[in-house]
């Protein structure tokens, strides 16, 4: 009797307590989801302006260091183009000024077989032929651009003169053209030796020639050869040597006055053989 007494009263217990631990747990299940649901709202509501600043900030930011950027760009460019500009205003003062500087540089020195020009520095003694010494044979070459409408030919195949003696040479120069031409001569000694020795006092190579059409002119030459070429080794046993002259059309013809036909005022000499 006590038996089923009491184990009746533990089932009627256990179905009394059964709702409520069942509602229990159902409430301690939703609350947690509610929770978290109402905490990631208040978040997400209570951090937005923030985030909005953020992002205008950094867009600022970002402005700012594209245009320094720029403008960093843009001062390198300028800076390039001045240096660009300044090595191409170099380059053409160089062009221009170097056959000029090239052509005093050689005729100071000799270089590349450039006669020397000008007797500044040679005394009058120093113009005394050499009697025992042997004679050196100077033959001349004449040769024109193709641009050049000129005959420009030697009035002498060679001449034969001793160290120290000065020498008189003639070309001789026509126009063939119907047209006014200017021309100018370059030149240059063989063997390249020889050439601090060649010295010329008096050459129509020193200025530009102009020719009226159908002129013909003889130009002089006066020339020497040192007698310190004696004392060089290279030049012992040395007994010819070529002058060359080649005339380049200057492209320049204007109708301007001529102060010398030869330069350095040396008279014409037409006809003088």
């Amino acid at each position: 009797m006590n038996y089923y007494l009491h184990a009746a009263l533990r089932h009627s217990c256990r179905s009394a307590l059964r709702p409520h631990t069942i509602i229990a747990k159902t409430q301690y299940l939703r609350v947690p989801s509610r929770i978290s649901l109402r905490s990631t709202r208040g978040y997400s509501t209570g951090s937005g302006p923030s985030t909005s600043s953020s992002s205008s900030q950094q867009n600022a930011s970002r402005a700012q260091y594209a245009a320094r950027k720029q403008e960093l760009y843009a001062r390198r460019n300028r800076s390039l183009l001045m240096y660009t500009s300044a090595v191409i205003v170099m380059g053409i003062g160089v062009t221009y000024a170097a056959v000029p500087l090239y052509r005093m540089f050689c005729a100071a020195t000799g270089f590349a077989g450039t006669p020397k020009v000008g007797m500044g520095k040679y005394e009058a003694e120093r113009l005394v032929p050499v009697e025992d010494a042997g004679r050196i044979k100077v033959h001349f070459n004449a040769d024109t651009s193709d641009a050049l409408p000129w005959t420009f030919t030697p009035q002498q195949k060679f001449v034969s003169v001793l160290p120290g003696e000065t020498s008189l040479a003639f070309y001789k120069a026509r126009n063939d053209s119907k047209q006014d031409v200017i021309g100018i001569a370059t030149y240059n000694v063989t063997p390249d030796r020889i050439a601090p020795y060649f010295s010329k006092v008096e050459c129509f190579c020193f200025e530009e020639q102009k020719l009226l059409a159908g002129e013909e002119v003889d130009m002089p030459l006066l020339f020497f050869i040192d007698k310190d070429v004696l004392e060089d080794p290279a030049c012992r046993n040395l007994d010819d040597v070529v002058l060359s002259y080649t005339f380049f059309n200057t492209a320049k013809r204007t109708r301007t006055p001529r102060a010398g036909r030869f330069g350095c005022g040396c008279p014409s000499f037409s006809g003088i053989r």
